[in-house]
């Protein structure tokens, strides 16, 4: 058989070769890239900030500087040392926070008015005109026990949005939860281990346990609150006037600094 015959056999086979091999390549780079998409997540806009703000962060506290040279690694220390929480970032830098706005305010006007909203605006009439300013309460949680809320006030809505997360995260406490239902015999804490009741101004809450499957119980403002607690499964009860959103989630708040109190 002539050179020239042996090329052309040998050629395609060569070329076809070289082809499996490219797609065997491509295959793995594809996994790779699936595994690294996989494994990083989407970042939220409010998680970006709180990393951005991390990464400006200078503490002007003993604590902050102890949080973020890492000597202390977990909130529960600060509770127990009974040390008071100054600067937003350490909280920020302990936990994975979730944020909620609370329905406190009313819009107004002719077709949309009634519906409630975050900002509640309020006038003054002063000697240069009329001041407007918003006010709104903002709660924080990480789903896993720890929570807080905080009202803020401003000329302008973001400024009081930012000042209300800035005082939920330096009011934040645990929740004692539980499983204190007796149609419930589990270990797991999804629900509370007793009733307890919280009573501001004209407006009392009442929280029972409940079993697992049962849900939250509550009103929709209510649910913020208990969601970002981790509470599961609960019974809710309100008196008085609960349209008064600011008094029914103090109210919430009171009952369940209560479970803290109780010893079991």
């Amino acid at each position: 058989m002539s050179e020239t015959k042996r090329k052309k056999e040998t050629e395609p086979e060569e070329e076809i070769a070289g082809i499996d091999e490219d797609e065997e390549v491509s295959k793995e780079i594809d996994k790779e890239m699936e595994k690294e998409g996989a494994q990083v997540k989407e970042e939220t806009m409010e998680e970006r900030d709180t990393r951005e703000r991390l990464e400006r962060w200078v503490p002007k506290t003993q604590l902050g500087k102890d949080v973020l040279a890492g000597r202390i690694t977990n909130i529960e220390e600060i509770f127990k040392s009974n040390k008071k929480i100054l600067e937003a970032e350490i909280v920020d830098k302990l936990l994975n926070l979730k944020t909620e706005l609370l329905n406190i305010g009313q819009s107004k006007g002719k077709f949309g008015g009634g519906k409630r909203r975050a900002f509640k605006q309020t006038q003054k009439k002063r000697e240069e005109g009329t001041v407007v300013t918003f006010s709104v309460m903002a709660v924080v949680g990480d789903e896993n026990g720890y929570i807080g809320i905080g009202t803020g006030r401003a000329k302008e809505t973001l400024p009081a949005r930012e000042k209300a997360i800035r005082k939920a995260k330096l009011n934040i406490f645990k929740v004692i939860r539980g499983c204190g239902s007796y149609d419930c015999s589990c270990d797991e804490l999804h629900s509370i281990p007793m009733s307890v009741e919280g009573k501001n101004s004209a407006v009392k809450v009442k929280l029972m346990p409940a079993p697992q499957g049962t849900g939250l119980v509550a009103g929709d403002e209510l649910k913020k609150i208990l969601r970002l607690a981790g509470i599961k499964d609960i019974y809710t009860k309100t008196f008085g006037p609960t349209k008064t959103t600011i008094n029914t989630v103090k109210a919430c708040l009171k009952a369940l600094k209560k479970l803290e109190e109780v010893k079991l």
